[in-house]
């Protein structure tokens, strides 16, 4: 009954299109009235939005005459004109969801009109791309149109300077990359200035393969860490306590199969006593496990999995006076690897090496929460209807369908499972072999780069004998049945033999670069073998790409010093579109692009990635998978099975099964893996949420700070807070004068507010009461603060004390997010108790909260009531660390951002690499992080720093 009500009425996300489409023919009807204007009077008509805008108008009541400008504008500068099913993508990225669009279908230019559009309101749309080389590309292309319009855009990229990048955000529009605007937003709350923050807002942004980076990204957090105090003292304690406790085995529980240690209840008594013992409990506290000592408990940890779980010469050698560990799988040292979380160290302290500091996170937010700040979030992508749930749990977008602009021809073979890897690698090379002889351009998918490499290895050194023509004999003339039992004696055969085929390797690390190659893999007999990212944003074109191939040309004559006129630019181009209609014809010929892929992804959507790039606005193509029983997937969830059914059947050596039930069973094993994924970011981020309200928080006051002109006000409530917690602590109100503590709150009044006060006699007065007490301890500070006042000056003083809140807040909440990653460590074997790990740790991180309010107080307090200034220019910051880990490969895609950049090259900057040498010998004692001397504006450590 539903198939047949869906048959009559149609989808849901066909009805939503279909009225798109109604409102794309209104737009259509204004084509002919915009056509008629001028160039200027086109341009003028964005001034014209503008006003509207201002008197009071809605985006939504002025969107068809916007997308019909943005649609002639188009024309007019790029000779694209939007299909009718691009401008409905448009439509759907203006209101908040995700357009997904078939490869090859233009996406690019779908966003051109919704940008234009929200960029009216003048409080700046963000492009958010993959790389850079694509922001840098669209940012170009695109900006042609937007500068047309009277609009101005930016582009951010590695290598900036801080002016560089304000200016960019005050673009109208700006292009750039996921890791870097997350990475801005961070550094925006390190500043100490409302002037040296780039970001303005985060109105509205487009997500250009928003499945990459809002689901695959968002596995991973953005961190940026520096540097720790030196805590060697208390790794070396520990240790020393963990070795004398495991000497009694009832101590600890050792899961070796699940690499886990764990204190018993025995053990923790014991590790409590010696702590305690040893007065390394913070103040106020006698449990291990109260929330103030979760660090310890941490720590403690640590050094247990460190002497129970690591052994030399198993699991790291000591090379050099270094703890260097040792890959269980190859048995080689990872040079530059170190364990987290204070692991390292309490190895390094368990050897009696140098204890190296560990880094600490000054700040971190995951890809999800950064995104879920703006006020309008949309995105596009080929592949997303797989996650269409996840895309509205969490970030509230609906996923919608956008048909082709022409028909798909491509045709999806069912899949080819081989018993063997070596066997489908045979099948593989024969199959690329037969596709390079015929002249059908091919792309081989892979799942990680080692696989590419592999594959590369064998195509290097296949030998192959392929037919090229087959005509059967005269004497088999009308003997169909009988040729084919004969095989191939039975025709005339012209066979194409040969060692090695020549193909290209992409692993989505030189972006530019595979930009091109990927744009040249529909020529004929082109064979491709790239990951799933690599090339990615740019088309396979049957033939070859035109505007690819004039931008190589014109880089060519830059580099050979020729002037590029229209004349002979205008005559290159019908070159290339002569060459190209010639080949595509013959790649056409031979079946259009073949996708095939080596492997099934864990998700279904990678693999229909991969499958997207052929059959490109109604091109033929063909696309088919061949697996095997040792594949991660089916070896994880049917291998073993699979085999013996294989073997039952008597499937020969180099044969293959397929059926399309196998295909489902396949897909059914995807969708377990994509749930159970899900469910582990789900979880991930409930966490993270607790996580975020905080950080907002503080961020949002970080900026208040920075923003008053005075906070002497918030000051004299810190302190007037901090007396009436001590005179509560020490005077308790419903306590006897005798059991007051008065050497206590003495001692704390001399050490928070350095005054040294009469609070024996005040006490021993007949019928004081703790009010009174506290009222003259108020004035006896203020009277103090006034002092310290005239004798360092009002401006002096105000500026101090905007430096002190934003130093201490920061302080407290680097310390506050240490305690948090500790605490989320061993939050789990709350479970063990019947309790709910996540009520608990928002429990606890409430705690953790409040006692950085109450921490926060009390040093500002102490600070600017005790300590004695010399004023001296400040210190240089000292050099953060920006870490984004690649879900797939574990590497810091920010290590080393000229692996971006073709040969490596600076960034911005077109001279070659000079020695150090030829540097003026004093621009080498330049500091790191100030500007360059040659005034590029960038930082001496991304301009000429980068050669020393």
């Amino acid at each position: 009954m539903l198939g047949f009500a869906k048959k009559l009425f149609g989808s849901s996300n066909d009805r939503k299109v279909k009225g798109f489409m109604a409102q794309v023919q209104k737009i259509n009807a204004l084509e002919a009235q915009f056509e008629a204007l001028s160039d200027d009077e086109l341009r003028m008509m964005t001034f014209a939005f503008k006003d509207r805008l201002a008197a009071g108008e809605t985006l939504d009541s002025m969107l068809n005459q916007v997308f019909a400008v943005a649609r002639e504008a188009s024309k007019r500068v790029l000779g694209q004109r939007q299909y009718d099913v691009q401008l409905a993508g448009g439509m759907i990225l203006h209101e908040g969801g995700i357009a997904e669009m078939r490869t090859g279908e233009g996406k690019t230019l779908v966003a051109v009109a919704p940008v234009y559009l929200n960029a009216l309101a003048g409080q700046g749309v963000h492009v958010i791309t993959v790389n850079d080389y694509l922001a840098k590309r669209d940012a170009e292309w695109m900006g042609r149109v937007y500068r047309f319009l009277g609009l101005e855009t930016g582009v951010i990229v590695n290598g900036l300077s801080q002016g560089q990048r304000q200016q960019a955000y005050n673009a109208d529009i700006t292009y750039g990359t996921n890791n870097e605007f997350g990475f801005d937003y961070l550094r925006d709350n390190l500043v100490y200035d409302r002037r040296e923050m780039v970001q303005r807002g985060h109105h509205f942004a487009i997500v250009d393969e928003v499945d990459s980076i809002l689901i695959d990204e968002a596995r991973t957090p953005l961190i940026i860490s520096g540097p720790t105090e030196d805590r060697s003292e208390l790794y070396k304690i520990l240790d020393a306590m963990v070795k004398e406790l495991i000497k009694d085995p009832d101590t600890f529980e050792l899961d070796e199969k699940q690499r886990q240690s764990l204190l018993t209840e025995l053990g923790s008594e014991r590790m409590e006593e010696m702590l305690e013992a040893g007065g390394h409990f913070a103040p106020d506290t006698t449990d291990l496990y109260d929330a103030a000592n979760v660090s310890l408990v941490h720590h403690t940890n640590q050094a247990l999995r460190a002497n129970t779980l690591y052994t030399r010469d198993k699991d790291y050698i000591i090379r050099a006076g270094e703890i260097m560990l040792i890959d269980e799988f190859t048995g080689r040292m990872m040079q530059g690897r170190r364990l987290s979380e204070g692991l390292h160290q309490a190895i390094e302290a368990k050897e009696d090496v140098k204890i190296q500091p560990e880094n600490q996170t000054l700040a971190s937010v995951t890809i999800q929460n950064y995104f879920r700040l703006y006020g309008k979030l949309s995105g596009m992508t080929g592949t997303a209807a797989t996650e269409a749930q996840e895309f509205h749990d969490i970030y509230t977008m609906d996923v919608l369908e956008v048909p082709t602009h022409r028909p798909i021809q491509r045709i999806d073979f069912d899949d080819e499972v081989y018993r063997t890897e070596a066997e489908k690698n045979l099948a593989l090379c024969a199959q690329i072999a037969d596709c390079h002889v015929r002249g059908q351009p091919i792309l081989v998918g892979t799942v990680s780069i080692e696989k590419s490499e592999t594959l590369s290895e064998l195509l290097g050194r296949y030998e192959y004998k392929v037919a090229k023509t087959r005509t059967l004999k005269p004497e088999y003339a009308g003997r169909d049945k009988e040729a084919q039992k004969v095989g191939d004696d039975a025709y005339d055969i012209e066979w194409a033999t040969g060692k090695g085929i020549p193909h290209n390797v992409l692993n989505a690390r030189q972006h530019e670069q595979e930009a091109f190659i990927v744009a040249d893999a529909g020529l004929p007999g082109a064979v491709t073998i790239a990951t799933n990212m690599a090339g990615r944003g740019t088309d396979i074109q049957l033939g070859g790409n035109l505007e690819m191939r004039l931008q190589r040309w014109r880089t060519d004559q830059r580099n050979m010093a020729v002037e590029i006129t229209p004349e002979a630019e205008a005559a290159m181009e019908a070159q290339y579109k002569a060459e190209i209609e010639v080949q595509k014809a013959v790649s056409l010929a031979a079946g259009g692009l073949f996708v095939l892929g080596t492997e099934r992804h864990e998700s279904r959507r990678i693999d229909n990635q991969l499958r997207g790039r052929t059959g490109r606005q109604g091109d033929p193509g063909t696309s088919k998978f061949y697996l095997s029983c040792e594949d991660d997937l089916l070896r994880i969830f049917a291998g073993d099975r699979l085999d013996s059914i294989m073997r039952s059947f008597g499937v020969a050596e180099g044969e293959a099964i397929t059926h399309p039930w196998l295909n489902k069973a396949i897909e059914t094993a995807q969708k377990r893996v994509e749930q159970r994924n899900y469910d582990m970011r789900k979880n991930l981020l409930k966490y993270d949420d607790v996580v975020n309200d905080q950080r907002k928080a503080v961020f949002e006051q970080r900026q208040e700070f920075m923003d008053a002109e005075d906070l002497s006000g918030l000051v004299g409530e810190f302190r007037n807070d901090v007396i009436s917690d001590l005179v509560e602590r020490y005077m308790p109100p419903k306590a006897y004068a005798e059991q007051w503590d008065i050497d206590g709150l003495h001692e704390k009044v001399v050490s928070t507010l350095g005054l040294d006060l009469p609070l024996h006699d005040w006490a021993a007065e007949e019928g004081v009461s703790n009010e009174e007490v506290e009222e003259r301890l108020v004035a006896a500070a203020d009277a103090r603060a006034a002092e310290r006042l005239e004798q360092i000056g009002a401006e002096q003083t105000r500026g101090l004390e905007k430096q002190f809140l934003l130093q201490m807040i920061d302080m407290q909440w680097r310390e506050h997010l240490t305690h948090l990653d500790h605490l989320r460590g061993v939050i789990g074997l709350r479970g063990y108790g019947q309790r709910d790990p996540l009520n608990e740790y928002k429990t606890e991180a409430f705690n953790l909260f409040e006692s950085l309010l109450y921490d926060l107080r009390h040093n500002v307090t102490r600070w600017l009531m005790t300590v004695e200034f010399r004023f001296q220019p400040p210190p240089e910051l000292p050099e953060f660390q920006e870490i984004h880990l690649n879900p797939g490969t574990g590497e810091n895609e920010m290590a080393d951002p000229m692996a971006q950049l073709p040969e490596g090259r600076l960034e911005g900057d077109d001279r070659a690499r000079l020695p150090v040498g030829a540097l003026p010998v004093d621009w080498e004692r330049t500091p790191r992080n100030s500007l360059c001397p040659c005034n590029s504006g960038r930082k001496f450590k991304h301009c000429h720093g980068a050669l020393i």
